[in-house]
């Protein structure tokens, strides 16, 4: 007997956004899903061969890149950041806009950057962090945080930040400016690679039903 397809979804501000494409390519979670107060991370769905965890946006990429869960949502800052040669990613479901950018204390965003050869910067994204400064011949120092980022220049943690950003009312809030854009983000469809393979038969259709959902918009 096919064991179920495990989909892995991220807990956090893709979560509401995806619901509505889930529901529109025909997976619904059971009720318990939507209970606030369940501490379940497995759930089943309308449909019998589909079940969702809900995890951190990080470790969805970690679940279908080692097959724990065959297909999955997460943005593609996770995409790009963790590159894990055995993730597909075929459809950008154009939700979860933001961008990954850099920002400084409104003081010293005018600093002159070719003066400089080594900068420490605090994020959760050193692989990103370390290619947009070697580019521009700068050594990052990357400090790993996953929260809090803000804080990092106030309390003498490093000068700089990578982090994502909406509407930049929580950088405006801490003394922070905006100075660079490192890339633009939208929430994208993966797909274990060697599992698509095996069960192309189940997982092509919802890739196509994906596809519909959102336009037959391919990713990038």
């Amino acid at each position: 007997m096919t064991r179920s397809l495990t989909f892995a979804i991220p807990k956090g501000r893709i979560l509401d956004e995806a619901l509505p494409l889930l529901a529109k390519a025909g997976i619904e979670p059971e009720a318990e899903f939507h209970d606030k107060k369940s501490r379940a991370l497995r759930f089943a769905t309308n449909r019998p061969d589909v079940s969702i965890i809900r995890v951190r946006a990080f470790d969805v990429a970690t679940f279908v890149a080692h097959g724990a869960a065959q297909i999955g949502i997460v943005g593609s800052d996770v995409v790009e950041e963790f590159n894990y040669s055995e993730l597909y990613a075929p459809v950008d479901l154009d939700i979860g806009h933001c961008r990954l950018s850099v920002a400084e204390p409104v003081d010293a965003a005018d600093e002159d950057q070719a003066a400089m050869s080594h900068v420490r910067v605090a994020t959760k994204y050193p692989h990103l962090t370390r290619r947009y400064y070697e580019a521009r011949g700068l050594q990052a120092e990357c400090v790993k945080l996953n929260g809090a980022m803000e804080l990092a220049p106030s309390l003498g943690l490093s000068r700089r930040i990578v982090d994502l950003v909406s509407s930049g009312a929580t950088l405006k809030a801490n003394g922070l400016v905006e100075t660079d854009i490192i890339m633009q983000i939208s929430a994208r469809l993966i797909v274990n690679r060697a599992a698509y393979k095996m069960r192309s038969a189940e997982l092509t259709p919802l890739i196509d039903a994906f596809r519909a959902a959102v336009g037959v918009k391919d990713a990038a």
